[in-house]
């Protein structure tokens, strides 16, 4: 007989790691912009299109710009502290999608101030939000709640959204104009850990296991529990395809063609569970 879906497990991230974290992927990510606009046909690269419906790659430099810029310009506007946190991470995951329309207007309206910006200037004001953010959290304490789209959240858990912020659109333009980028392995870490915990909260149970070596294991999906031995229901994958997943980046049937995920036993097909970010 089926057991009762367990209460998912929230995860708590170190904050001093989730910090060095984003140092590294905040590099990463500029290491990746610098490569773009420095090449001889940097324009064209940066009206080149994205995975992202419409967006452009200059569109999506603009897009990270602000997203870099949201915890320093959050701190700044802070007026009385609000008493608690009232929003954490899966919050933050489940409320995504539902501000896909405000995040796109407010990404074009944005990007119309950079549309005859020279390559170097898109190269710079990255650069400029870079700095602003890893000045913020270095100087602030992670305890400190700030107002956001999601509800009241600590500095520490908004640290850790700007890690998705990062390495998802890094990987979105690496894929958009062919420039590699380097993750921050614990950046990367992070991401995975908060995609695979909010999987299990989504679909909350103990029949299917998935992995993503060598980051993260969860149980998910109502059923039989396993409890010792080989799981019967196991799904496997690396952490980016992971991510490409749970981002709307990847189709489920197209990674199981490509064996980028093997999926094992009859429960172990979870794409009705996916995207769970988008």
């Amino acid at each position: 007989m089926p057991s009762a879906p367990r209460k998912p497990r929230v995860r708590t991230f170190d904050s001093a790691k989730v910090r060095a974290a984003l140092q590294g992927q905040v590099r990463a990510l500029r290491d990746v912009v610098a490569v773009v606009c420095a090449e001889p046909d940097a324009q064209v690269l940066l009206a080149a299109r994205t995975r992202l419906g419409e967006w452009t790659v200059r569109e999506l430099i603009v897009h990270l710009v602000g997203a870099l810029e949201l915890l320093p310009d959050r701190l700044a506007e802070r007026r009385e502290p609000p008493a608690r946190a009232g929003a954490g991470l899966l919050d933050y995951v489940g409320g995504v999608a539902s501000r896909a329309a405000e995040v796109a207007d407010s990404t074009v309206a944005g990007a119309a101030a950079f549309a005859t910006a020279d390559p170097d200037a898109v190269a710079e004001a990255l650069d400029r939000a870079g700095e602003r953010l890893l000045a913020a959290v270095a100087e602030t304490d992670p305890a400190t709640l700030i107002p956001t789209a999601f509800g009241t959240m600590t500095v520490a858990d908004f640290m850790v959204t700007r890690l998705v912020e990062t390495v998802v659109h890094a990987d979105d333009l690496a894929d958009a104009t062919g420039v590699a980028v380097r993750h921050d392995r614990q950046a990367l870490a992070a991401v995975t850990r908060l995609l695979a915990d909010a999987l299990a909260a989504k679909a909350p149970g103990g029949s299917v296991e998935v992995r993503v070596p060598p980051f993260a294991v969860v149980q998910c999906m109502a059923g039989p529990r396993h409890t010792r031995g080989t799981p019967p229901n196991v799904v496997e994958t690396d952490p980016l395809t992971w991510i490409r997943l749970a981002t709307g980046r990847a189709e489920w049937a197209a990674a199981l063609s490509e064996a980028a995920v093997t999926a094992s036993g009859e429960r172990a097909d979870i794409s009705e569970q996916l995207p769970l970010l988008t």
